[in-house]
């Protein structure tokens, strides 16, 4: 690990140029923001995230209530109690984990609770693969959480920063997604800054002292009434996200545009394999193609102004399918814009620039409709 170098402001205050892998930058900005309680269980490959945290919290660097537990269940119930008590809270999981907390997922977004988790994005079996694609991180699309994508190590920092804001401004979690390996374990250098995190605050909360309970038998127009207002604010949630973008990184707000102004083609991706179709895209334009990249940054709330505004013939490249479709396929196409398909990557299969450039040259001679990249 390379030595820290001091560069100047030109945020709040100075920024440290460190060589981190995105795992340790989502922990350095967990750090900054001071949660009061931390809960995990270890599972690959985001457990250098949690490792990192409980020497921050072992050493006095950060002061925090680490609570070990014995399931990614419990992990998520831990972070629900803290959080209804106001606590600022933060998890991490990938994959089976994920899985395994899906319950306890629904019960955070359903109670309107803010909560920021990480999820190192990993291919969830059978057969077992412990390496990366999104079939974890989309099950949660349904479930009332804002679900971001970063691409790189200087994103997952920013992103997670931005996560806390946003979830404890609008009551809803966030997840922060980065690709596994590619991202989680793979070392940039990445500028620490320490913008100005607000008290945290949330809608309600409940003490042990309060005569008060939550989560009551809801029944009839009540309970299709709470589901109605979380959707609601997860699509208002929107313009929290663009409203502070500039505050975290100016990343572009829910999607990235890559040489799109003049494209007659377009190609919409989401996580840290966009940094190699851009390169491919790249070399294609010096062919003469005008193509370009919406990259997608937030699954919830789905950009779909964006989507919809794209010209030309599109593309959707996935690493999470449904059935024959992608995912990112299906959230294209219910927008009303008819795109091409391809779905690769799944259980970490590589796939490169060369690969991209193949791919995308054969969509643009109209040899692509719906294809499995094996």
């Amino acid at each position: 690990m390379q030595g820290n170098v001091q560069t100047k402001s030109h945020r709040n205050g100075s920024r440290v140029r460190k060589l981190l892998t995105s795992n340790e930058a989502v922990a350095e900005a967990v750090k900054i923001a001071k949660p009061d309680v931390i809960a995990a269980y270890p599972i690959t490959p985001q457990s250098p995230i949690v490792e990192s945290l409980a020497k921050m919290i072992a050493k006095g660097e950060l002061d925090a209530t680490f609570v070990r537990v014995e399931s990614e269940h419990s992990a998520m119930a831990v972070i629900h109690g803290a959080a209804t008590a106001g606590a600022r809270v933060f998890t991490a999981t990938s994959s089976h984990g994920l899985a395994y907390m899906f319950e306890m997922c629904w019960w955070i977004a359903g109670s309107r609770l803010p909560a920021v988790m990480a999820v190192a994005t990993r291919s969830i079996g059978a057969p077992w693969n412990i390496h990366g694609d999104h079939t974890d991180i989309v099950q949660l699309r349904d479930a009332g959480w804002i679900i971001g994508m970063a691409e790189n190590a200087q994103e997952a920092f920013d992103m997670t920063l931005q996560a806390f804001c946003v979830s404890e401004e609008v009551n809803i979690p966030f997840a922060v997604g980065l690709d596994a390996f590619t991202m989680s374990h793979t070392a940039e250098v990445v500028e620490i800054w320490e913008p100005k995190i607000p008290p945290r605050r949330q809608a309600y909360k409940v003490l042990p002292s309060d005569n008060f309970a939550v989560n009551a038998v809801t029944m009839g127009k009540a309970r299709m009434k709470a589901r109605y207002d979380l959707a609601v604010d997860l699509e208002n949630s929107a313009k929290v996200i663009e409203k502070t973008d500039k505050d975290f990184g100016n990343h572009g707000g829910l999607v990235e545009s890559y040489r799109l102004d003049d494209a007659d083609f377009a190609v919409v991706m989401m996580g840290g394999w966009c940094g190699d179709a851009k390169d491919a895209i790249d070399m294609l334009r010096q062919e003469g193609f005008k193509i370009g990249l919406l990259r997608i940054r937030f699954l919830r709330p789905f950009p779909k102004k964006a989507v919809k505004e794209l010209g030309g013939e599109v593309l959707v490249v996935d690493k999470a399918n449904s059935d024959l479709r992608g995912v990112l396929g299906i959230e294209v196409s219910s927008c009303g814009v008819e795109a091409k398909n391809v779905v690769a990557g799944i259980g970490g299969v590589d796939v490169g620039v060369d690969d991209f450039y193949r791919i995308f040259k054969d969509f643009m001679n109209g040899k692509l409709e719906m294809e499995w990249y094996l």
